[in-house]
């Protein structure tokens, strides 16, 4: 009988528990004011929040002062509340031509010049595999052109694919190649929509040297390229690649902290992040709309870290809170990719990364997590949900690949534990490509209700899991655990 009233005891207190938390951050949450952040960062004012347009400083600005306001505080090794970022932007070519035993390659239809200088001439090909590091061994490429495979054998999402590239031309720079051109040839990503997004101005961060390599994608959806290499048929190609634009680019990640209250976990951070930029201005639509102003992707997610910042400035929790909104993450992950490799914070020192990204939503009863059932703060998160009254979900849509496509990914292949906490949606169906990446995805067009109750959701998650006894980590067998484990010394 006392063990039956201890447990019905311990159950109580745990709802009491539970109650107060939603009840404190219901009763301290300003629905006017968020709703004020998301009409203004969704604005046609923002153009869409390109970060190769001036209007992006505008944004940057806003969430800085709201950080500011609210008491988060600066970070040491930031200017302000911003981490510089140099980028290069780099335009298509006017004339973009390669031949290849006899075949020729135009920019934009089989042929896509991503970076680099303008380029005359003929020069030896060299295969190089994938162009990694160890596939330069006993090969000679000065002066020649460097042909590889894009992607590299465990890393053939479109992310991986942008990603790499920036590393392998480093890498073919500092062995002397003059360019570098990559054979396309991946039946899950089609070339129509490859070309359609990369043959335009591109952003990417500075390497020096490096960016001045050509940097190039051939489509070759049967490898015949290499396969003529190897048969002696294709020993060298004729390129012209002339009038490239090539010019340093400011970015900025807005960053923040709020120091935590318990003084052995304060030294670890729980990051809460989103991305705040969106694709820009574009052709008009029907209704001659031409702003893609973003607001389902990603300015519902910006404000909720803005959220978080004032909810947890004044109701600390016991770990330290690090505030961050990503640019650039239409550009291939690069603010988010800036901050892992040039860390304001130890990575080993951030325990978990609770970021959103966000196509859209179709349900609104839900929230959906990528990433949900792969980590000891899953638990937490689904709760969370239910206690603002929406369910958690996992990724409906794995085929999709969306864990490895959003900001999150640049910190779990370090080790950190990073769901996304996504609107909720249960298919890519019409309901969500009716406002992906489209005029139409604006404040007006979004269900305010549930706005509120996702940013309440975020803000209980993020409280749940910065007081967590324990610290939270991949669930065993996860293909991050090992690394998580080197992170965090794990034996």
């Amino acid at each position: 009988m006392r063990k039956l009233l201890g447990t019905f005891t311990l159950l109580i207190a745990i709802s009491t528990i539970a109650f107060s938390q939603v009840e404190d951050i219901n009763q301290k949450f300003n629905r006017e004011d968020a709703i004020s952040h998301f009409r203004y960062l969704a604005s046609d004012e923002l153009k869409g929040r390109d970060p190769l347009r001036p209007e992006i400083e505008l944004a940057a600005n806003y969430i800085a002062k709201e950080f500011e306001k609210y008491g988060a505080k600066e970070l040491p090794g930031a200017t302000g509340y911003f981490q510089i970022i140099p980028f290069m932007m780099s335009s298509p070519p006017k004339t973009g031509e390669i031949v290849i035993s006899g075949e020729r390659f135009t920019q934009g239809e089989t042929l896509l010049v991503l970076s680099g200088n303008d380029l005359e001439g003929s020069y030896e090909l060299v295969d190089v595999g994938y162009g990694m590091e160890e596939d330069y061994e006993g090969l000679d490429v000065a002066g020649k052109i460097a042909v590889t495979s894009v992607g590299a054998p465990d890393q053939m999402s479109p992310g991986a694919l942008f990603s790499l590239g920036a590393q392998k031309a480093k890498i073919a720079q500092e062995n002397g190649a003059v360019g570098i051109v990559e054979m396309f040839n991946i039946p899950s990503v089609p070339w129509q929509l490859v070309s359609r997004y990369l043959n335009r101005t591109q952003l990417s961060i500075n390497q020096g040297e490096a960016n001045e390599l050509p940097y190039i994608w051939i489509k070759d959806p049967k490898n015949k390229i290499k396969s003529d290499m190897a048969k002696g048929k294709a020993e060298e190609a004729r390129f012209m690649i002339e009038k490239k634009i090539n010019k340093p680019v400011e970015g900025k990640n807005v960053v923040a902290w709020i120091e935590g209250t318990d003084p052995q976990l304060k030294n670890e951070f729980v990051l809460l992040s989103a991305h705040y930029d969106h694709v820009g201005v574009g052709e008009a639509d029907a209704n001659g709309d031409s702003i893609f102003n973003g607001a389902r992707d990603n300015a519902v997610g910006t404000v909720a870290v803005i959220n978080a910042a004032r909810y947890f400035a004044e109701n600390p929790p016991k770990r330290s809170i690090l505030l961050a909104a990503w640019t650039a993450e239409e550009k291939g992950l690069l603010g988010s990719a800036y901050f892992a490799s040039h860390p304001l914070v130890p990575i080993k020192d951030i325990v978990f990364n609770l970021n959103i990204d966000n196509a859209g939503y179709n349900n609104t009863s839900i929230i959906t997590v990528i990433g949900l059932g792969r980590t000891s703060g899953d638990q937490l998160i689904t709760d969370a949900a239910n206690e603002v009254g929406l369910k958690a979900i996992s990724d409906p849509s794995p085929e999709q690949g969306l864990y490895d496509r959003s900001d999150n990914v640049n910190f779990a292949k370090l080790g950190v534990p990073s769901p996304t906490f996504s609107l909720g949606f249960t298919a890519f169906d019409d309901d969500i490509n009716q406002y992906y990446h489209k005029q139409a995805d604006d404040v007006e067009s979004f269900d305010l209700d549930y706005a509120v109750n996702y940013w309440k959701a975020y803000i209980l998650s993020a409280q749940k899991i910065a007081n967590m006894n324990e610290k939270p980590f991949w669930f065993e067998g996860d293909k991050y655990e090992q690394v998580g484990k080197e992170l965090y010394g794990i034996n």
